[in-house]
């Protein structure tokens, strides 16, 4: 019982602490709860995760209005909530994130060919199709994403190089165990319930990102990212350089064997692999970036740390010892 209590109140101090009084509540209340306690520990050790337990209380009986509450949805709708999380994944398909990538992915003369790890419903491989507003500069969608494209908001450091344009996108795919699809009903609503509780702006950025992927229909494969990434990257076209990235994924690979060899892959593929995760996924990779920030990402190229990141996108510390050009020989 104590470790899954640990994992809520760590879900709770660090990551919902600030950012969603409702989410950082109920975690405690898990905690503190030895009937929900008893509840995750009858699900694989996967499944018992706090973004994908919330989701699915939403997805089947609403926000309890109170942490007592949350006992007693999970009391009169147990059975439903533990299919939805044993069928669903935590999938959080962010496309805010793209505002953290885009300082990077610019950088990389192109023109590229994106795969994304993870990609969800493969917002984040639309990058050259959203606005950003880092503050003191500003990137406006193209035309061609149409009148509905979002412009996301992204604090970033003063040493931060900030984008002037798009970067050249002539190929992108995706590839995840379980892709989920924009032009289904089921699939969206999903989405839109692992958006947290009082993130209004998140999720309109959400629904926006989702109008432009129903038009262009980004290419998501399914497949395993240890077994079926090479086949994707021999895909790729021979004039452009392949990058390949992805977001709070590889925390769910729990073997850090697993993560090591995934990384050791990419060095070996010859491409350029952006990987922005949080700090403990990659120990080797954060010892060289100074004082860990716990409630932040790390983005690397290549293994080379670059950047702290908000997970949601919401701001982006560029590490002063890493300049423009360090970043190009990186990508070289």
């Amino acid at each position: 019982m104590g470790s899954v209590a640990e994992r809520y109140q760590r879900f709770a101090r660090v990551e919902a602490k600030g950012r969603s009084p409702v989410y950082e509540a109920f975690a405690m209340q898990v905690a503190q709860s030895p009937d929900i306690i008893r509840f995750l520990e009858r699900l694989p050790l996967d499944r018992q995760q706090p973004n994908l337990l919330f989701a699915a209380i939403r997805l089947v009986a609403g926000i309890p209005p109170s942490t007592q509450e949350l006992n007693a949805a999970l009391r009169e709708h147990a059975d439903a909530i533990a299919e939805v999380m044993l069928t669903r994944t935590t999938q959080t398909n962010e496309p805010s994130r793209c505002a953290t990538l885009l300082p990077a992915l610019v950088q990389i003369e192109g023109p590229l060919a994106l795969i994304e790890v993870g990609a969800s419903a493969g917002l984040c491989l639309l990058p050259d199709a959203y606005g950003y507003d880092w503050g003191r500069q500003r990137l406006i969608p193209p035309d061609w994403a149409g009148a509905t494209a979002p412009t996301f908001s992204c604090e970033a450091s003063a040493g931060t190089p900030l984008p002037s344009r798009h970067p050249q996108v002539v190929w992108r795919a995706g590839i995840d165990l379980n892709p989920l699809d924009v032009s289904n009903d089921e699939d969206v609503a999903w989405l839109e319930h692992l958006v947290w509780p009082e993130h209004e702006g998140r999720l309109a950025g959400l629904r926006a990102a989702i109008s432009v992927a129903q038009q262009i229909l980004p290419r998501v494969e399914a497949g395993d990212l240890n077994h079926d990434l090479p086949e994707l990257i021999a895909q790729a076209p021979s004039d452009a350089k392949v990058v390949i990235f992805h977001t709070a994924v590889l925390s769910y690979v729990s073997n850090q064997k697993d993560r090591d060899d995934f990384a050791r892959m990419l060095v070996d593929a010859g491409v350029i692999w952006l990987s922005n995760e949080a700090p403990h996924v990659f120990p080797q990779f954060a010892q060289k970036a100074g004082p860990t920030k716990d409630d932040m990402f790390l983005l690397t190229a290549n293994g080379q740390p670059i950047a702290w990141s908000g997970p949601h996108g919401q701001s982006l510390r560029w590490i002063s010892q890493f300049s423009p050009g360090v970043m190009r020989r990186i990508c070289v």
